[in-house]
């Protein structure tokens, strides 16, 4: 609940509402408006909203803690004045910490929430409804503006206010990482939790209309202008084949698309004196700088002075704020003064808010240590956000120890260069993109190019841990590593792959590709992946070897999106290139996919056959453990297809004995799942249930779609012949989905789909059929993560959503006064406009940007204060004279 949500509860609450009336009207719980109403009261003035007192406070104190952990309560209270109870203080202090220490960290392919920002969010108001009344009549904006204006923290904050008017929720997709076109649409779908495949009958943009078709989704789209030909083209696809998708842009450049309206984001206001957007902004900045800051007579027309020289551009303003550390608000002014009439001189070509935040960042930069430029320029090869350990072990050298880059990350995020994060996997920082920019520009070719290559050999250096400790206890730290990294590992594959002229390079490229077997389970998708691989078969001069590995590699994934023409092509090539003496065990390997792929075609004696060929080949060559494993786990699937269940058994048995052992668990959790397997087919669905949820619960924690697929698809089968048809339903339809997304349901294997159809049968006998298609059509609608949440019951109870309360109606009549419109709030006589139009609550809702829940309640209310019983008498009531 934020400072506006409780300022309008207790706003009803004193024009009599109950309880049950505040949350109709409002769209919420009934029990948050009894949490809202026992909470303290705020300070009765204007500052009760948001960027008030109390949510600086928060800003502030979150501030505190980032920077010293450690701090006390009292210190707390004294570095931000608290003037209100100690016991409040605490409670907002352990909150905060609470909300620090337990943000989860999104895989790639699973993340959908809005970025947090460490400062509060200042003025806008009038753009915020500007956006609401945009999106309530185009499904399609574009917040255009140059860099630092705002555009991110406006559209974040729209977001945050108007949520509760999208049924299916808000997805945001930061775009400023990436660096091909060719990768905008499985962006997108990995922050959706969609798994996305290339071949003749599907793509990345098929799978994105296929789930967005029927929901009601903002989707936002953040930092287009360097790929907006490709986002141009997935969006123009994405309004026209889609009923009920709002879609929300940032860009430095519009789209230029048909559907598209543009909203030029202008600067913050200068005009209206203290109340002014950007006095506002600079007074809040100024006080996290300078502790006690305020504005006054004496230094009002500095600040405002400040503003206008800056063309109240954001992100210049705030980077001026740092250096009220040193200089008074009258120095900072006239040092302005003089540098931006230099720069009006010698760059008359660029646009005045160029020429302001220019001359801001210039002054940052001018004012670093030379350890800081320094370093400032090297981090901005980071496409993506960097811990300091990556920091140390690419921009370091003899001319930048590790202690002096500690010491200058430091003094950065002080000067609001760099951005402190928190998150369950520490403390990362990122550069703002106008930011990164710059330092990047400062470099020279050779610098740009020499890290670049410090970027991938790091990156490479992240895989390939990951490769090596993939059969161990370490296996899911080091796949989380690759996780959080993939933006930085996207940018350094691309560099070398765009420009392959290092052959160093070019081998350290092919060679992490070409061991890295289970990429796609680390956060990069099975679509990117193969991509990757595909690429790397194009670079030059690479090894046979390397590319023996790279083609079984690229097989084993073509495999598993059921694209077996295209494995067999692969599969050829590989196994002439990997002769026996050459890589005998990449050999042994690619017989090994041969014998998956067979299986998968519904060949099992031939698969079985390659299968006891490559298993001969790795014991007679030696090979990694996680191989043997990955055949016993695929003999195990074959075995259960023949009904060998007690082949089938054993093969799942030793690798799950061999996995406990020494805590692997991703293998562990296909064992547990083939266990479970085996118990179905011995007719003992309890225990396949359990087996299913086990392997769920380990897989939960990697990026691996197939994995949770085919278990989910288990889980569906047994509880169905259990006799639970209605659960079964819903987890069947998600796993169905979720196939068709991934490649052919069930890889094509008959043993599987005959389980399936069964499962479907029994399930539907249960609960009868139209009862089965609303739960199939309801898991169908859902993505990894929302199936996840269903089968361990988290975050799926309804919310206490009470039907309106019609009592009322029989002591109205259909006459009303016009002097009762006068009690009509500004948004129910919005709402009754719309109402005399003839829309409906869900028109309302669309054209308003609110919750068909929230226009409900209006209307409720509308007609209570003018005595109606019903709709059609708004339009007389309204315009009566």
């Amino acid at each position: 609940m934020n400072a506006d949500e409780w300022f309008e509860i207790h706003q009803c609450r004193g024009e009599g509402e109950s309880i049950k009336g505040i949350a109709q009207r409002l769209g919420i719980s009934r029990n948050t408006v009894r949490r809202a109403l026992a909470m303290p009261e705020q300070p009765n003035d204007h500052r009760r909203l948001k960027g008030s007192v109390a949510d600086e406070a928060d800003a502030r104190i979150r501030d505190l803690l980032q920077r010293s952990p450690s701090i006390s309560i009292a210190e707390i209270g004294r570095c931000i004045m608290w003037s209100h109870s100690r016991t409040l203080l605490v409670r907002k202090v352990n909150q905060i910490k609470s909300e620090m220490s337990t943000v989860p960290f999104d895989p790639p392919s699973i993340g959908t929430g809005l970025p947090q920002h460490p400062t509060s969010f200042v003025g806008r108001n009038h753009e915020l409804r500007e956006v609401r009344r945009l999106l309530g009549v185009h499904r399609l904006v574009s917040v255009v503006g140059p860099g630092g204006i705002g555009k991110t923290r406006l559209v974040v904050r729209a977001a945050e206010e108007y949520r509760r008017a999208f049924a299916d929720g808000i997805r945001f997709v930061e775009l400023a990482s990436l660096r091909s076109e060719s990768l905008v649409s499985q962006a997108i779908a990995d922050r959706l939790g969609l798994e996305t495949r290339d071949g003749p009958d599907s793509s990345a943009d098929d799978i994105l209309v296929e789930y967005l078709r029927n929901r009601r989704m903002l989707l936002i789209l953040d930092n287009c202008e360097h790929l907006v030909d490709g986002i141009a083209a997935l969006v123009s696809r994405l309004t026209e084949e889609t009923s009920n998708l709002r879609i929300l842009t940032t860009s430095r450049e519009y789209l230029a698309i048909p559907g598209e309206y543009v909203f030029h984001l202008p600067p913050l206001s200068i005009d209206g004196g203290r109340a002014s957007g950007a006095v506002e902004l600079f007074a809040n900045r100024a006080e996290s700088v300078l502790s006690g800051f305020e504005l006054s007579d004496s230094n009002v027309d500095a600040v405002r002075r400040i503003c206008r020289r800056l063309d109240g551009l954001p992100l210049a303003i705030e980077l001026a704020c740092t250096r009220l550390n040193v200089l008074s608000v009258e120095d900072l002014a006239e040092r302005l003064d003089r540098r931006l009439s230099m720069l009006t001189v010698s760059a008359r070509g660029r646009t005045p808010r160029h020429r302001s935040l220019q001359a801001t960042i210039d002054w940052s930069y001018e004012l670093c240590s030379e350890t800081e430029r320094i370093l400032w320029c090297r981090t901005s090869v980071f496409a993506d956000s960097f811990d300091m350990g990556m920091a140390v072990a690419v921009c370091s050298d003899d001319a930048l120890s590790e202690d002096e880059i500690m010491e200058a990350v430091a003094a950065l995020v002080s000067k609001s260069v760099v951005v402190r994060e928190i998150s369950d996997n520490g403390v990362r920082f990122r550069l703002l993109e106008s930011m990164r920019e710059y330092g990047w520009g400062k470099q020279t070719i050779p610098e740009r190019r020499h890290m670049n290559e410090r970027l991938l050999e790091y990156c490479a250096r992240i895989v390939e841990e990951s490769t090596t400790s993939w059969y161990g206890p370490e296996q899911l730290t080091k796949a989380t590593a690759v996780s959080i990294n993939r933006g930085n590992i996207r940018a350094a594959l691309h560099s070398v792959m765009n420009n392959p002229t290092d052959p160093a390079l070019v081998r350290l490229a092919a060679d992490t590709l070409g061991s890295s077997r289970f990429l796609w389970a680390c956060g990069i998708s099975v679509r990117e992946h193969r991509m990757w691989l595909t690429q790397a078969l194009d670079l030059p001069g690479i090894s046979r070897t390397a590319r023996g590995r790279i083609l079984t590699v690229l097989a084993l994934v073509q495999t598993l999106q059921g694209d077996r023409d295209a494995a067999d092509f692969t599969l050829r090539r590989a196994r002439e290139i990997a002769g026996d003496r050459e890589d005998p065990v990449t050999r042994s390997f690619a017989v090994h996919i041969a014998g998956l792929r067979d299986f998968f075609a519904g060949r099992a004696d031939t698969g079985m056959t390659y299968l006891d060929e490559a298993e001969r080949g790795y014991r007679l060559h030696g090979c990694d453990p996680e191989l043997v494993s990955m055949l016993q786990i695929h003999r195990g699937m074959l075995l259960c297809s023949t009904q060998d269940v007690s082949g089938a058994a054993a093969a799942f048995s030793r690798v799950f004995t061999m996995t406990d052992e020494i805590g692997e668990l991703w293998f562990h959790s296909y064992a547990t799942y083939g266990l479970g397997h085996v118990a179905l087919l011995e007719n003992d669905p309890d225990t396949a249930v359990q087996r299913a949820l086990e392997a769920l619960r380990y897989q939960r924690q990697f990026a691996d779609p197939i994995g949770k697929t085919v278990m989910a698809d288990l889980l569906g089968w047994a509880l169905a012949e259990q006799g639970h048809g209605e659960r079964a339903a819903v987890v069947l339809g998600a796993a169905s989905s979720m196939w068709g997304s991934i490649g052919r349901q069930l890889y094509g294997a008959d043993h599987w789909n005959t389980l399936r159809a069964r499962a479907v049968d029994t399930a539907r006998h249960h609960v009868g059929g139209s009862a089965f298609d609303a739960a199939w059509a309801r898991g169908q609608a859902m993505t990894a993560p929302e199936l996840l949440a269903y089968i361990f019951d988290e975050d799926c109870a309804e919310h206490d959503h009470p039907a309106p309360d019609r009592s009322y109606s029989a002591h109205t009549t259909a006459t009303t006064d016009t002097s009762q419109l006068e009690l009509l709030s500004p948004r129910e006589r919005e709402v009754a406009e719309l109402v005399a139009q003839g829309l409906t609550n869900k028109q309302i809702a669309e054209k308003l940007v609110l919750s068909s829940r929230t226009v409900e309640g209006h209307v409720e209310h509308l007609l209570r204060k003018l005595c109606l019983s019903r709709r059609t008498e708004v339009p007389r009531a309204l315009f009566a004279t």
